[in-house]
């Protein structure tokens, strides 16, 4: 996808300072009733009900099904000592998803507890009221206006099936093809120049075609078999990957319209954008965001050399499609071609300007996606 787009901002390759105020930060602690811990299993959920201090309320056992969660719901509460409650819940997208939707449609603000790490558990040991107990200590160092809530359902969990369902498919298809390119190089002279070609639509349906000689051997006749066998998985594959993107294509276009008619953004990698944002508020700001994505700069100085290099953690699913535009842009956007050869003059290396242009491309993902999927309150007349 090849268009004009804006041009690329001065000063990409660094993160905004933001405004910082001397109001002091709330702690969640401060603003809660109790909160609520859960350490979530394929069976079983173990919770805790704590008060803001983490002192223990009341600790049990449910079942992880729609009774273990009603009990669960009715159990905290008739212990909880008031109406403000969060509850702590690791794994939301995981076993605990269907705690985590009951307690959000009972009104319960659901936060996105991390897996405890080693150093967390240090002196501690491990068992599940432990975990669960952990889960609360989790929230309770948290800062109010910073709460990791759980990624959202809907369209994002649409988009997110599909993905998962794309990379099977790829997966899949590019082993099928290796085969069959290795089938064909051992054949006849014919065969070994399909092989060094691209497996096209007319030369799969050719393949699919094929019937060996009468006269053919057995392991010549097997050959032919697993040759015709391979073509007609590839063209199903390739069927299947079409629809695949159309679908992705219809969603992303009902939940983000417009994103993909931006420089170098299609169906697969918007939808990997959007499933990444998940929401309205997950990150704070772009700079978060292109934390979140691999994309934000890292001091890299030494001596009389000042330069930066990317982050190589965060959502490696995101920094790819991120990748992926920053590439196509640096190939066929007008604009983009004009960046990368001022900055290539400044004697910066293409990695260094891929970088550059990775960094501005999350900061625009960020805003046309916080613009577009953040609710619009509704006022009476």
């Amino acid at each position: 996808m090849c268009h004009s787009g804006d041009p690329i901002q001065a000063g990409a390759d660094v993160d905004r300072a933001f405004r910082k105020d001397n109001r002091p930060v709330a702690m969640l602690s401060e603003l809660v009733d109790a909160v609520i811990g859960a350490d979530t299993h394929r069976d079983t959920h173990q919770v805790e009900i704590t008060y803001p201090s983490g002192a223990v309320i009341r600790t049990r056992t449910f079942t992880n099904d729609s009774t273990g969660h009603a009990e669960t719901l009715t159990w905290i509460v008739e212990h909880a000592p008031g109406p403000r409650l969060v509850m702590s819940v690791e794994g939301t997208r995981s076993y605990g998803a269907g705690l985590a939707r009951a307690a959000a449609a009972a009104g319960i603000a659901v936060i996105e507890a991390e897996q405890p790490s080693r150093k967390t558990r240090r002196g501690k040991g491990k068992s599940d009221p432990i975990d669960a107990h952990l889960a609360v200590l989790f929230a309770l160092g948290l800062d109010a206006d910073k709460l990791p809530t759980p990624r959202a359902d809907g369209d994002r969990e649409a988009l997110r099936i599909l993905l998962c369902a794309r990379q099977e498919l790829t997966t899949t298809a590019t082993g099928q093809t290796n085969r069959l390119r290795a089938l064909l190089r051992d054949g006849d002279d014919a065969e070994r120049r399909v092989a060094r070609s691209g497996l096209t639509e007319p030369i799969l349906a050719g393949l699919a075609r094929r019937r060996p000689p009468r006269d053919a051997a057995r392991e010549q006749a097997v050959r032919h078999g697993e040759i015709r066998r391979l073509a007609m998985a590839l063209r199903e594959a390739a069927r299947a990957l079409k629809a695949n993107r159309a679908e992705l294509a219809t969603i992303v276009d009902d939940v983000v319209p417009g994103l993909t008619g931006q420089p170098g953004i299609g169906p697969v990698s918007a939808a990997q954008a959007i499933v990444s944002f998940s929401h309205a508020g997950r990150c704070r700001s772009d700079a978060a965001f292109a934390k979140l994505a691999g994309t934000s700069p890292l001091e890299a100085s030494s001596g009389q050399t000042t330069r930066h290099r990317l982050n190589r953690g965060g959502d490696r699913a995101l920094n790819r499609a991120i990748h992926t535009i920053a590439n196509t842009r640096m190939r066929c956007d007008a604009t983009t071609r004009a960046y990368v050869t001022r900055r290539r003059a400044q004697g910066k290396s293409d990695r260094e300007i891929r970088r550059c242009i990775k960094r501005y491309i999350a900061r625009q993902l960020f805003r046309t996606l916080t613009a577009a999927m953040t609710p619009t309150a509704v006022t009476g007349g």
